[in-house]
């Protein structure tokens, strides 16, 4: 019972002292290389899809051969959209975008 209290009380203290960290502020340039590095993380995921498509590719290619060879019935295999290559990364980044000032409104005349 003590453990689960102490528990409690610990966690219910980190909470209390993480409420008051403020959050991090964040300049243009360090912005700008947060959406670089996501640009980077996407892009090696599109890499990484297209390899692992390309040895799925291979590795059906080579089943289909030996099973032929073989002798072995196959189905007739799913029609399945080509292997997209990524390409090399290019980062384009955004020009920041500007705040658009509202107009002064007219004072009203009594």
């Amino acid at each position: 019972m003590k453990k689960f209290l102490v528990a409690g009380l610990l966690l219910s203290a980190s909470v209390l002292v993480t409420a008051k960290i403020p959050a991090p502020v964040l300049d243009d340039a360090a912005k700008a290389k947060a959406a670089e590095t996501a640009a980077k993380t996407a892009w090696s995921g599109k890499v990484d899809s297209y390899q692992l498509c390309k040895s799925q590719d291979k590795a059906a290619a080579a089943y289909y051969k030996t099973a032929k060879a073989t002798g072995k019935p196959t189905k007739p295999a799913a029609a399945t959209p080509p292997c997209a290559d990524p390409g090399p990364f290019v980062y384009k980044p955004t020009p920041p975008a500007v705040a658009a000032t509202p107009a002064a409104a007219p004072a009203k005349k009594s």
